[in-house]
């Protein structure tokens, strides 16, 4: 038998064992929360019905929790709402699927700009673009490995760890599954930190300052948190770096939780009184951002736009300025390429060395 020179040997091998992981492709899966289809009251109440259905979503049990939803909160709640998606929709949607899907969109251009073959696919929580749908089409371009990322900067159990649970259950069956990687979250990764900031100094740039920067966050049940969910302390980590990073700029900064829903104790101070509390204390110019969203949605552009900014003046405000999401602005499309390539190492021979 002829000897094999030592060198020439290792090279052997190591052709022997990457070649199946070169051969396994690797996929982006993107996902937010939802929307209705339309802004229709029967859309609407579909959607709600699949969202608000989610134990995780609301911790009750079925035989209580159902009644009181389909009997109750779907047949108003729904009418209610129609007005409210109407005020904010888009040509191509609802706000958060027209963003989201620019979101993935960029971050698909990048990859070949980069001459990376990673296919990215956006998928919805609750609605359409569905779950199932995604992983299914990553599957059809050969994806045996796929990326989930959460569009969440902070972790919750409502949100990022639902998402975890549905997607089990589509592949439960699955008799060749995908391996699969989840982040977790990003809340303090400087790819996001420093898009946020670049988004609140071109602002203020453009603008002028204001006497106080309000950041609203998605709220959650306080129970959630006692019984140990990291929401609140993600939160508070967003606050903090952005409070450090702004120190210089001479704004006071405050944080708050929006969208309270049911008679339970949410997480506060809540949004819509800290804004109505602003003017007795002298603060008549406030700047709102909501760094727990990425993509602007009826939260942010019914609730804080318009419901929050009436609310603010009502009470005696002067001046009330929104500062949009990250949406697919250049700073966060950058800082998302790096997250997720990042994350992407070991499964895409090509990203090798250091990553931004």
């Amino acid at each position: 038998m002829q000897n094999i020179p030592e060198p020439e040997k290792k090279r052997d091998q190591n052709n022997i064992i990457n070649k199946p992981h070169q051969d396994m492709k690797a996929g982006v899966l993107l996902v937010n929360l939802g929307t209705p289809s339309s802004y229709s009251a029967s859309d609407i109440r579909r959607y709600l019905a699949e969202f608000l259905s989610d134990k995780r979503v609301v911790e009750l049990p079925s035989l209580l929790w159902q009644p009181i939803l389909r009997g109750v909160i779907l047949p108003f709640r729904s009418r209610k709402l129609v007005h409210k998606y109407q005020q904010v929709w888009m040509e191509g949607g609802s706000p958060l699927l027209v963003h989201s899907l620019a979101q993935a969109q960029k971050l698909a251009d990048g990859f070949a700009r980069q001459n990376l073959s990673i296919p990215v696919e956006l998928a919805m929580r609750y609605g359409k673009p569905s779950l199932a749908a995604a992983i299914e089409s990553l599957r059809q371009q050969h994806c045996e490995r796929i990326l989930v990322v959460p569009m969440y900067p902070q972790y919750a159990a409502s949100t990022t760890a639902t998402i975890l649970d549905k997607i089990a259950r589509i592949v439960a069956d699955f008799r060749d599954q995908p391996e699969f990687r989840f982040i977790k979250r990003f809340y303090n990764e400087p790819g996001y930190i420093m898009a946020l900031l670049a988004k609140i100094r071109a602002f203020w740039q453009e603008n002028g300052k204001p006497q106080r920067l309000l950041l609203s966050f998605h709220g959650l049940p306080q129970s959630s948190v006692d019984q140990g969910d990291p929401y609140y302390k993600d939160c508070e980590g967003t606050v903090h770096l952005l409070k450090q990073a702004l120190a210089d700029e001479g704004v006071e900064l405050d944080f708050s939780f929006q969208s309270r829903f049911g008679a339970q104790k949410w997480l506060g101070p809540a949004t819509q009184d800290t804004l109505e509390s602003y003017p007795a204390q002298g603060v008549k110019r406030v700047d709102v951002m909501c760094p727990g969203f990425v993509a602007d949605c009826l939260e942010t552009l019914e609730e804080i736009q318009i419901e929050c900014a009436g609310a603010f003046k009502q009470a005696g405000g002067e001046q009330f300025r929104y500062i949009p999401c990250l949406n697919s602005d250049d700073e966060w499309m950058n800082g998302l390429d790096g997250i997720v390539k990042r994350h992407l190492q070991g499964w895409c021979p090509t990203l090798s060395g250091p990553i931004r």
